[in-house]
């Protein structure tokens, strides 16, 4: 860890994010329910240690979450519901739940226990009928509101449907977007409220769409779990394109694919855009196809800040840390249209990250800063374990929470 750092001079912010960083990271601790609102589109799993350090800082932080994986428990809700992924959703809401006295930790106990085990299914009737002692645990009326959803669920379960390993906060959250007319808004944000959630998590869609991709070598790929290389074998081409796609034709799968007004009102109301570390295409590039998303984010001046992943990502298959920027802008802003937006700004203000976990050539930050107009933030983000292939959660939260 003694690689020193970029030292370019053309490499500078506005406001220098370290001070008066002290003050305003100790007004933070003090009142985090008076904290930023930063935005973070992203999927479920890269975030969930950073999501609860977060919370010592903002109570208001908003997470956009993909809906759209394919594989695991998933999949079998998908093919049984025609739903989409509620995976993401429900461990984002778990990472930022309030599991001390004060908050609901019974409850989010019951979200976070997976079936397993023999007799699946009386498992889950003895959740439906109260008996089970994670949800005996539980105090009226939440009880009940809980059995009414995984009676949803049951009642509507198809005979062969697989329980094992079935996560019970999914089974909710299934429960509750049938009753709620096929919408998971709804139960997105109840489910927050039983858990005490410290933020604000929805998914940019609520459509049973697929991620399709082709790959430079011409394949066509359908479903995430069948490119991301975590169930199916790593792709050996790179990506070229990727878009939604569903039973509908193309003009039938934009419209289903549009966003709400309450998403478009959260985005509008974000103080800073976070494009964080995680799976570069299903993770981050997909929650920016739904249609609306890229119009509302044009309408926010807040900055963009992109924080690369570290460690392997084979979704990025050929990618440098340019390319990377490039392809982000791209889908922000139109791929006619790389450098600027119809206000004359540049889609990724900044790119966040530590050059001694890192390596950026100095061909890519001329490419970056000259060509793209990104600022390059080089900032301390390394861990005490020396662990390269991630970043500190306290000293990312706290360098994001430096450019509010």
């Amino acid at each position: 860890m003694k690689k020193r750092r970029l030292g370019h001079s053309c490499l500078d912010i506005p406001r220098d994010p370290a001070r008066g960083q002290a003050l305003r990271l100790a007004r933070y601790r003090k009142a985090p329910e008076l904290g930023p609102k930063l935005l973070f589109f992203s999927g479920g799993t890269a975030l969930r240690r950073f999501s609860e350090v977060l919370t010592d800082y903002t109570h208001n932080s908003i997470h956009l979450v993909t809906p759209f994986d394919s594989g695991g428990s998933s999949a079998e809700l998908r093919r049984a519901f025609a739903m989409p992924a509620v995976g993401d959703l429900r461990a984002r809401l778990s990472s930022l739940a309030d599991d001390s006295v004060t908050g609901h930790p019974d409850v989010a106990a019951l979200f976070s226990h997976r079936l397993n085990g023999s007799a699946l299914e009386q498992n889950l009737q003895d959740l439906v009928n109260a008996k089970h002692p994670l949800l005996k645990a539980i105090a009226e009326p939440m009880r009940s509101l809980i059995q009414s959803y995984l009676a949803a669920f049951y009642h509507q379960m198809p005979a062969d449907f697989d329980l094992a390993g079935a996560s019970v906060g999914n089974l909710i959250l299934t429960g509750g977007y049938l009753i709620h007319n096929r919408s998971l808004d709804p139960i997105a944000f109840l489910f927050g409220q039983l858990i005490k959630t410290r933020g604000t998590v929805r998914t940019t869609s609520d459509v049973d769409l697929q991620l399709e991709v082709e790959l430079e070598n011409g394949r066509t790929i359908i479903g995430q779990h069948n490119f991301t290389g975590k169930e199916t074998a790593s792709i050996n081409s790179p990506i070229r394109a990727i878009k939604l796609t569903g039973e509908a034709d193309d003009i039938d799968t934009l419209d289903a694919s549009r966003v709400c007004k309450e998403t478009l009102t959260l985005i509008d109301s974000a103080e800073l855009l976070v494009f964080p570390p995680g799976s570069f295409y299903s993770s981050i590039i997909a929650n920016l196809l739904p249609k609306g998303v890229t119009k509302a984010l044009h309408k926010n001046p807040s900055p963009r800040v992109y924080v690369p992943s570290l460690g392997t990502d084979l979704e990025t298959l050929g990618m440098t840390l340019a390319d990377q920027v490039q392809v982000l802008n791209q889908h922000l802003i139109g791929k006619t249209a790389v450098k600027a937006t119809h206000a004359g700004r540049y889609a990724i203000d900044f790119v966040l990250f530590d050059s001694r976990l890192l390596s950026v050539s100095d061909k890519q930050v001329a490419r970056i800063s000259g060509e793209m107009g990104v600022q390059l933030i080089d900032t301390d983000l390394a861990n005490d374990a020396h662990d390269t292939h991630r970043y500190d959660d306290t000293k990312l939260a706290q360098a994001l929470l430096g450019l509010t």
